[in-house]
C-alpha cells in the first residue's frame, strides 16, 4: 500500500553515545526479529517504508523523538544488528551516511552473489532512487544518506535523507519495491519533510507530458505540486508536550502498567514477572511490533517507553531498557525452541492495551506522568548524552502520582 506524507525533521547536532548505540542495536534487532517472526520480511519492509512507524520506531529505541538524527541512528543500529544474522533473518541493510552511501552499489553486488540475484539491476535501482530524489524532485534538499534494505528474495526498501542548508531542515524519502510500478511515475511510498510549497517533481504521474517534453527538448517542463495525501508535521520544539501525544492511547498504556489488576493480568499474558515501569515499556514495544498503521500518528508517545538521549521527555532509564531487552530476548529464544507462548504474549498485551483504550478510555494526565518519570529517573539509572559518566545508583523511589484519569 502506498502512503505519502510530510514531517518536519529539524537538523540536530550531537551524537549517539556508545551506551545508547549498543542498546539501540539490541532493541532494534529484537523488534525486527519479532516482526519477521510474526509477519515475515515483507511486512518489516512495509513498516520501514511508513514514515509514521519509522519515527515511532526510533522514539521507542530512546532516540530524540523528532530530529533528523533518528534516520541515521536507526538505520545504523539495524545494519549492525541485522547484517551478521542475515542467514537467519533474511534481511540485509546496505549503504548509510556519507561515504557509506556511495558504497551501496558495491554492497548490493556482493550481496547478490550470495543471494543469487541480479546485482547490476539492484545497483541501478539504488542509483535511480537516489537520483530521482536528489535531481528529479527539485525541493531544495541534497541527499547525504542512502540506505537500501533488501531481503534474500530481492524485495527491497530504500530510506534516504536530504538536507536543505538554507533552512537547516531535513527531508526523508521512503521507497518500497512492492509499491513501485514505475520509477518515473509516483514511485514514492512517502516523502517526509517540512512543506516547501510548490516544487518541481518530474516523477509525479501528472508530469508525463513534461517528461516527454524534456526527452524531445521541445519545451520546458511545467511545475507540478507534490502529491501529499498523508501529513505528519513534526514540531520544531525539542521537548515533548501534551499536544504531541494522543493522551487516550498513552492513558491506556499507563493504566495497563500501573493499575494492579491490569498489571497482574498483563504479566500473566506474558508469562513474566516484572514491575510497572518495565511493563509500560513493553506495552509500547508490543505496539510497535503489532500495531496497525493508524496507531503511529503520534510518534512522541513512544518516547514514554525509554525516554530520549537529550533528556526529553526524560532521561533514558537504563535499568528499564535492559529489563525490556532481556524479556524480549528470552521470548525470542523460547520461540526458537518451539515455545511460542511468550511471543504470543506480546500480541495479547497489545490487544489488552487497545481494549482498555476502547472500553475504559483512560485519559493520561500528561504533566503527572512526566513528573513521575523524572522523579523515578535516578532509581532507574536515568542517563542522557550530557552525562560524563554513569549516574550513581539510588534507592528505589516510590510515587503515588496519578498517571491517568478515567
Amino acid at each position: 500500500m502506498k502512503r505519502s506524507g510530510t514531517a518536519d525533521l529539524p537538523l540536530h547536532n550531537g551524537h549517539v553515545p556508545p551506551w545508547l548505540a549498543s542498546r539501540m542495536t539490541e532493541l532494534g534487532t529484537a523488534i525486527a526479529e519479532q516482526i519477521i517472526l510474526n509477519y515475515g520480511c515483507s511486512e518489516f519492509l512495509t513498516r520501514l517504508s511508513d514514515p509514521f512507524w519509522f519515527q515511532s520506531f526510533g522514539a521507542v529505541m530512546g532516540m530524540d523523538w523528532h530530529s533528523s538524527g533518528i534516520t541515521t541512528s536507526v538505520l545504523g543500529a539495524l545494519k549492525r544488528g541485522i547484517n551478521p544474522r542475515f542467514s537467519e533473518l533474511g534481511v540485509m541493510v546496505c549503504g548509510g551516511r556519507g561515504r557509506h552511501s556511495v558504497r551501496t552499489p558495491d554492497e548490493l553486488r556482493a550481496f547478490s552473489v550470495k543471494a543469487g540475484l541480479d546485482g547490476e539491476a539492484l545497483a541501478r535501482t539504488s542509483r535511480l532512487t537516489a537520483r530521482v530524489d536528489n535531481n528529479a524532485v527539485a525541493d531544495g534538499f541534497q541527499l547525504y544518506l542512502h540506505s537500501f534494505v533488501i531481503t534474500k528474495s530481492g524485495e527491497w526498501a530504500v530510506v534516504q535523507q536530504g538536507m536543505n542548508p538554507a533552512n537547516h531542515l531535513a527531508r526523508r524519502y521512503h521507497w518500497h519495491s512492492a509499491a513501485v510500478r514505475d520509477f518515473v511515475s509516483n514511485p514514492h511510498t512517502a516523502i517526509v519533510g517540512k512543506t516547501q510549497g510548490e516544487i518541481l517533481n518530474l516523477v509525479d504521474a501528472r508530469a508525463e507530458k513534461a517528461q516527454n517534453a524534456m526527452l524531445t527538448m521541445m519545451k520546458e517542463p511545467p511545475t507540478n505540486v507534490l502529491n501529499e495525501a498523508r501529513k505528519l508535521t513534526m514540531p520544531m520544539h525539542h521537548d515533548v508536550r501534551a499536544k504531541d501525544v494522543d493522551l487516550k492511547r498513552l492513558g491506556a498504556v499507563l493504566a495497563v502498567a500501573h493499575e494492579q489488576d491490569l498489571r497482574d493480568f498483563a504479566s500473566l499474558l506474558l508469562v513474566e514477572g516484572f514491575g510497572p515501569r518495565t511493563l509500560q515499556s513493553l506495552a509500547l514495544v508490543a505496539e510497535v511490533v503489532h500495531g496497525a498503521p493508524s496507531r503511529f500518528s503520534d510518534p512522541a508517545r513512544f518516547s514514554f517507553a525509554h525516554g530520549g538521549k537529550d533528556g526529553h521527555p526524560f532521561p533514558v532509564p537504563l535499568k528499564t531498557y535492559d529489563e525490556s531487552l532481556a524479556i524480549l530476548r528470552r521470548s525470542l529464544d523460547a520461540a526458537r525452541l518451539g515455545h511460542t507462548e511468550r511471543v504470543e504474549g506480546f500480541k495479547r498485551l497489545d490487544r489488552l492495551t487497545r481494549t482498555v483504550e476502547s472500553d475504559r478510555q483512560p485519559l493520561a494526565d500528561f504533566d503527572a506522568a512526566l513528573k513521575h518519570e523524572r522523579v523515578i529517573s535516578p532509581s532507574l539509572n536515568g542517563r542522557t548524552v550530557f552525562d560524563d559518566k554513569a549516574p550513581k545508583k539510588h534507592p528505589v523511589i516510590t510515587s503515588q502520582l496519578n498517571l491517568f484519569r478515567c
